[in-house]
């Protein structure tokens, strides 16, 4: 899903420093920091005043990001607007040259979160979505680390929920069991889990389509509970279009999260806080409008930030969905980052990215269209 991109805004919170929201790259502020393997790397101070940057940082890891592949094997063609271009064909050399890119680092990436939307919608109105699915999945084959999959819109568009929860789509088999609380471990009823690819850092992925018509049988109880909200929230006879709503992130291509799932993640939150962890969360849909346009937020998003910003755990948020990415810090210091998708990217450039991780902050250095982003810890959580 596309819609045009957010402009630059100046979010004040009375709980937070000043800090800025932005998609645009070149509106950026930027410092200089050295990586592994390089002489030195430009990346963005998400505020203003002067940070505590160190080039003499240790790198404690490092993980890769990618969303909305949406490979298809078709001509380029154009958003739902006709204004921005996709590149079906393309995405596909994108994903081999990301992880050609990841492969070849000095010292590999522990892992690389996918967040959505692997192939295209298109599949499935030419009943190719197993032939295109395994073609993109023997791509990720060549990676040399484990990828975690995270679900979204275009995934429920080729197949149903019960498909991929059976498919390799269903990453699920890498999760962390805490063995002796029993309370962090997710239900069957949602595609979420959680996992630790460095001591005392979390990794928890969300099922953003928890609560979604989407992949659901329409004769089920469930698909009737999703569509009565659905339709309470949005009277139009086209269920994917927002207009009119005062709400217009309901809408039959976004979803949202079950009171289950989110006392879930309460749980591996609490216990995260209690084991001075820091985490990270991912989810196809974003969860903070400032970062995101509001069309393309989960339906009861306020529920997951409520849940989110009454823990000191949670460093930040990656999501994918809106194709033109999107970042802010928000008043609770927990650094919100859309992802640029890979489908709009032109033949010539990128769209990745690897977050290298420090004691004190974690640092996005994006490829092609993907921003550069320093994100630091709050205060409470460093190392």
């Amino acid at each position: 899903m596309f819609l045009p991109s957010r402009v630059e805004l100046e979010f004040s919170g009375s709980s937070a420093p000043r800090t800025w929201c932005t998609s645009h790259r070149s509106q950026m502020n930027f410092s200089v920091l050295r990586l592994p393997g390089e002489t030195h790397l430009e990346v963005m101070d998400v505020k203003p005043e002067p940070g505590t940057l160190s080039e003499n940082s240790e790198v404690l890891f490092s993980f890769g990001v990618i969303a909305d592949i949406q490979y298809a094997d078709l001509e380029d063609g154009y958003n739902f607007q006709g204004n921005r271009r996709r590149y079906y064909r393309h995405s596909l050399l994108h994903l081999r040259g990301s992880i050609e890119h990841w492969n070849t680092e000095g010292r590999p990436p522990r892992c690389v979160l996918q967040l959505g939307d692997i192939i295209d919608g298109y599949n499935a109105q030419y009943k190719v979505s197993e032939k295109s699915l395994e073609l993109v999945m023997n791509t990720f084959q060549m990676l040399k680390v484990p990828v975690h999959h995270t679900w979204g819109n275009h995934e429920f568009y080729n197949f149903s929920r019960n498909y991929l929860t059976n498919s390799k789509l269903n990453t699920k088999f890498l999760e962390d069991r805490i063995v002796h609380d029993p309370k962090t471990v997710p239900s069957e009823d949602y595609y979420a889990y959680h996992f630790v690819p460095f001591p005392q850092f979390r990794f928890i992925l969300l099922d953003a389509y928890d609560l979604s018509v989407l992949g659901v049988d329409q004769s089920s109880p469930k698909y009737q509970q999703c569509l009565k909200i659905l339709r309470e929230h949005n009277p139009n006879s086209e269920l994917n279009s927002p207009q009119g709503l005062s709400e217009p992130q309901f809408v039959q291509f976004n979803g949202g999260f079950s009171q289950d799932q989110l006392n879930w993640l309460n749980e591996v939150l609490t216990f995260s806080d209690t084991n001075q962890e820091k985490v990270v969360i991912v989810s196809h849909l974003p969860i903070y409008p400032e970062a995101s346009d509001s069309v393309c937020l989960a339906w009861n998003y306020r529920d997951a930030l409520a849940v989110i910003w009454s823990h000191k755990c949670v460093v930040c948020f990656f999501a994918g969905h809106t194709h033109d990415g999107g970042y802010c810090e928000d008043p609770f210091g927990v650094h919100h980052i859309n992802l640029e998708g890979v489908i709009e990217t032109a033949p010539d450039s990128q769209a990745f990215g690897t977050v290298y991780v420090y004691p004190d902050k974690m640092v996005l250095k994006g490829r092609g269209r993907v921003p550069d982003r320093i994100m630091n810890y709050k205060r409470e959580i460093q190392l």
